[in-house]
């Protein structure tokens, strides 16, 4: 069977050169016949002219290892979302539902709300709806005036009357009386004769919203109907030949309504290709082609994990029947158990975390993590013990409040700044400038997790000094002194253009592998939160 999408690798490649497991698509190193895909993938791109402006703003791409039911070894490709203002290109699979169909519901549904939204905005524009609107506004204006003017008139006669009083005769005391109750009584019958005018107003506006309202309403029903026809329509395979609707799928995973998008990345169409076109799917990777997003740090040509939000719940479901590799991040975490007690009294402790080592524990509760030793450790201990938390792969430094008055003070000490924390880390590239500071608001990258991303409106306030201790080659060694404490604040300050530009070697989220992340938590300085003592604790940086 010949398809267009399936492109067999020339040379074939050799059986030893094949993975073992299907990749874990939420943590991987790609494959290298995955980066030879990527590689062809990328020459055909660039010999599409007519995308070359599109592509410029970004896109992520994906590419499937398949072996075909000829034996056949090759690649198969997607976009995510649309290229070309299109869901299908030659030379790449097709979408899961294909949204652009003109023969389809979902482009009969669109037609439907957009004549609607034609409705609602040719109703807010008639002469009735604006009469009666004009009306209404011109009525009220007109009432208050006339009331404000009454009531100041009445006041100044009131005070008059007031001043009259002290020197009135009997008679023109009934007089002054009986002027009150009559300039009271005409104020009431003005406000009442303006609030039945008002209340003629307000019905024809009300008869005009009551029309308005009934079209909208039947507007969000129709949009409802489709919404859900789409996720009925949206049915995703496994490789044990099953199938579920996008609604079922993130409602089993707890997840309730899917997010928009969901289904349109690369991943999930490359899958589902396979799947229907009797293709073993062997490994995958995603890369993004182009200038990173405003906020988020995304490198031409490199590597990504698939997104949490709309992918997670689709490949828990596409991927079973495969052998898939083991979470290596949990894979990692297993390996490490061992802390280290650099300074222990009855109130606090400072340990040291290796890299790989959870602080917390994860989704698996055992798989070893800081909190779990501190707990087997102080077993009788009433505080929560871990004051602050370092990523899993940073090594370092970690304060430990034993008694759950150390804990508290601890924790307000990190707060009001009083604990000074000094992060040695190496970077990709040279920082031309000797010491600065970087004020990066950051949020998470809900599309993303654990991402985060820089965003001048929703961000957090982020702020990090730092002094420059080498240049060798082509990397930094450097300190860092954060004056805050957000998730992944030195990786994301360290790498952002806007930041300085260089990502810490090793940093897989926002740079490129190595070894390990060269990123330490090497000293911590405080007062003691019970004797007030200054202590400096310190941990030799381990690279």
């Amino acid at each position: 069977m010949c398809h267009s999408c399936f492109h067999p690798f020339a040379p074939q490649p050799l059986a030893e050169e094949l993975p073992h497991l299907f990749t874990y698509p939420f943590h991987y190193t790609p494959h290298p016949l995955i980066q030879r895909a990527a590689a062809e993938l990328r020459t055909y791109l660039l010999s599409c002219s007519s995308w070359q402006a599109e592509l410029q703003g970004g896109k992520m791409f994906g590419v499937l290892l398949v072996r075909n039911a000829a034996g056949e070894l090759g690649f198969l490709a997607a976009f995510s979302g649309l290229l070309g203002g299109s869901n299908r290109q030659p030379y790449f699979v097709p979408p899961v539902f294909d949204f652009l169909d003109p023969q389809g519901f979902f482009k009969k549904g669109e037609a439907q709300l957009t004549e609607m939204n034609r409705q609602v905005a040719a109703l807010k524009e008639s002469e009735a709806y604006l009469k009666a609107h004009e009306l209404l506004t011109a009525v009220s204006r007109e009432a208050e005036e006339e009331l404000s003017r009454m009531k100041e008139e009445f006041r100044k006669a009131r005070l008059r009357r007031e001043e009259r009083r002290a020197t009135a005769m009997p008679e023109e005391l009934q007089l002054l009386n009986r002027e009150s109750q009559f300039q009271k009584a005409e104020l009431k019958r003005r406000e009442k004769a303006w609030a039945g005018r008002m209340a003629e107003c307000r019905a024809l506006v009300e008869e005009q919203e009551a029309a308005l309202t009934a079209l909208k309403q039947e507007r969000k029903r129709l949009s409802e109907q489709l919404q859900q026809q789409i996720f009925r329509n949206f049915t995703f395979r496994n490789a044990l030949g099953e199938e579920q609707s996008l609604q079922q799928i993130f409602c089993e995973a707890g997840r309730g309504e899917p997010p928009a998008g969901a289904g349109e990345c690369a991943a999930p169409k490359l899958l589902q290709y396979a799947y229907l076109n009797g293709m073993q799917p062997l490994a995958m990777g995603e890369f993004w082609w182009g200038d990173s997003p405003r906020g988020v740090l995304r490198e031409d040509g490199r590597f990504y994990p698939s997104c949490t939000s709309k992918c997670k719940p689709i490949l828990g479901f596409m991927l079973q029947g495969l052998e898939v590799e083991p979470d290596p991040v949990v894979r990692e975490a297993s390996a490490h158990s061992e802390v280290e007690v650099i300074y222990e009294d009855e109130y606090l402790a400072a340990i040291y975390k290796p890299a790989g080592m959870y602080s917390v524990p994860g989704k698996d509760e055992a798989v070893s993590s800081v909190l779990s030793w501190a707990q087997n450790r102080y077993p009788d201990s009433d505080s929560p013990l871990l004051v602050h938390r370092l990523d899993m792969h940073t090594s370092g430094l970690l304060l430990i409040g034993k008694t759950k008055e150390a804990h508290a003070a601890l924790q307000q000490m990190f707060e009001r700044h009083q604990i000074r924390k000094t992060y040695i880390a190496v970077l990709d590239g040279i920082v031309p400038q000797n010491e600065g500071l970087i004020r990066l608001p950051l949020r998470p990258d809900v599309e993303h997790r654990p991402m985060q991303m820089v965003d001048p409106v929703y961000g957090k306030p982020a702020v990090t000094r730092y002094r420059v201790l080498e240049r060798s080659g082509q990397t930094t060694r450097i300190a860092f002194f954060p004056q805050t404490g957000r998730t992944h604040q030195l990786r994301v300050h360290a790498a952002h253009p806007d930041g300085l530009g260089c990502p810490i070697r090793g940093d897989q989220l926002y740079g490129r592998p190595s070894d390990r992340l060269y990123l330490h938590a090497e000293q911590v300085q405080l007062a003691h939160p019970v004797t007030g003592q200054r202590l400096t604790l310190k941990v030799p940086v381990p690279f």
